[in-house]
């Protein structure tokens, strides 16, 4: 009888129904912040895309420690822990892809002639917000606390 009212209440609410709009949105970004923070992760050590130093503002060069290369590298691999963070735990990872996009607008919104690129990001900011709330309706709708 429960497994019916599971399966009745996932119908109603969307969760693992992929024909829900609202599912499909949070596989997307679910799907979009997993790998783009991974990729452009490994590309602090490849540089393949872009000379990612040229994004750091030189305030926040001269408060860490080693130079310019050694801190986009550590930022590297905070991306891609918070792109492995949201693929197991999207309602956290979430939060924290959130927070890192807050530093990185920071970051960019004091170093003149990056303020589209800032704007580009708190887009991105609000994705992440809007993906830590349906991994919430998702957890809640399962039955979750």
């Amino acid at each position: 009888m429960s497994t019916l009212r599971s399966s009745r209440a996932e119908t109603l609410t969307g969760v693992g129904d992929l024909r829900s709009p609202t599912h499909q949105a949070f596989l997307l970004l679910r799907t979009v912040f997993t790998v783009a923070p991974i990729l452009f992760g490994l590309d602090k050590f490849t540089n393949l895309l872009v000379d990612w130093t040229i994004y750091l503002a030189p305030w926040i060069d001269a408060i860490l420690p080693g130079d310019d290369v050694f801190a986009m590298r550590v930022v590297g691999v905070v991306e891609i822990a918070a792109g492995v963070l949201v693929a197991i735990l999207p309602r956290w990872g979430a939060w924290v892809v959130a927070a890192w996009l807050l530093g990185i607008i920071v970051n960019l919104a004091t170093l003149p002639g990056y303020f589209d690129v800032a704007l580009r990001d708190f887009g991105l900011l609000v994705g992440a917000v809007a993906l830590a709330r349906l991994a919430e309706g998702e957890r809640r709708a399962r039955g979750g606390r």
